[in-house]
């Protein structure tokens, strides 16, 4: 085989990074999955989980270590929104032929249409609007937690132990969501601030399945969540579309268990996608590879 005619595709998220190998025909030839890659949240563990998926590819590829060597790859990374740690990943020696590093949702916008204008809001661990619209890029929220993120799983689980040390206080009246989670850590609302105080952006999501599971029992305290969560993700989307995008994938975790309950105007915008952003990474590896071809996208 030779240089040139694999492209490997990496989704990096703040949950775990997934690739996928392929040929110039476009035949799958391996995938793999890793840790978070989330480079806002460390960059040299963020490309060693992208090194180990996509040694996983290459293996399950039957293709020795110079393969490498010969792919064209495209990372789309969380965090990759911000232009300094853009930067620092860009200027790291990696061993593939040619290297396009970008954000996931960038990645997820492209697999979601195909490379058509169109926007995707994403509800995973972070949340982010993004549009691709007559050859440019359109972003609205995707800040990080502690600022922005709203409607994200890391979001719902930040917000649900908010309202346990609520609860603690008297604030709120307790719900089988709170009285559960306070229960794991012994009851005890100091170990939830020592917890929290180091807590990354995957700590709190991983909270958000108990919420959604707690929504499906009528839980207040989780339908109230999860309705702010919608809420959050239809505001994300509506900016989409007043900046042009008449379609719109929802895509991530929490997206099946938020589409139900988004606003009548979102969803008459929403359609759905296509590809996956691991998808979209590889189209725009293709694109890196040879500009002129008729894969181009923005």
């Amino acid at each position: 085989m030779a240089a040139g005619e694999l492209f490997l595709g990496v989704d990096g998220g703040g949950t775990r990074c997934r690739a996928r190998l392929a040929d110039r025909a476009g035949s799958i030839l391996g995938e793999g999955v890793a840790g978070p890659a989330n480079i806002r949240l460390g960059l040299e563990a963020s490309l060693a989980a992208v090194l180990d998926a996509s040694r996983q590819c290459f293996g399950e590829a039957g293709l020795g270590e110079e393969a490498v060597g010969w792919t064209v790859a495209c990372l789309a990374l969380a965090g990759a929104t911000e232009p300094t740690e853009l930067a620092a990943a860009r200027s790291w020696r990696l061993p593939f032929r040619q290297t396009l590093i970008t954000t996931d949702a960038h990645a997820a916008c492209v697999g979601a249409h195909r490379g058509r204008d169109g926007g995707v809001v994403i509800a995973g661990t972070g949340s982010v609007g993004w549009a691709m619209l007559r050859g440019r890029q359109n972003r609205v929220g995707g800040w990080g937690l502690q600022l922005s993120d709203e409607g994200s799983g890391a979001w719902l689980g930040r917000e649900a132990m908010r309202r346990v040390l609520w609860a603690h206080d008297g604030r709120i009246a307790w719900t089988g969501l709170l009285t559960s989670l306070f229960e794991d850590f012994g009851r005890d609302p100091h170990a939830i601030v020592r917890w929290a105080a180091a807590a990354k952006p995957a700590d709190f999501g991983r909270l958000a399945p108990v919420v959604v599971e707690h929504s499906a029992r009528d839980d207040r305290s989780a339908i109230e969540l999860m309705r702010q969560a919608a809420q959050q993700v239809d505001s994300l989307a509506m900016r989409l579309v007043s900046l042009g995008a008449e379609r719109i994938a929802l895509v991530g975790g929490l997206a099946p268990h938020l589409e139900p309950r988004l606003a009548d105007e979102t969803r008459r915008h929403l359609v759905a996608p296509e590809g996956d952003a691991v998808a979209g990474a590889l189209q725009l590896a293709r694109a890196e590879a040879d500009p002129l071809s008729k894969e181009r996208v923005a």
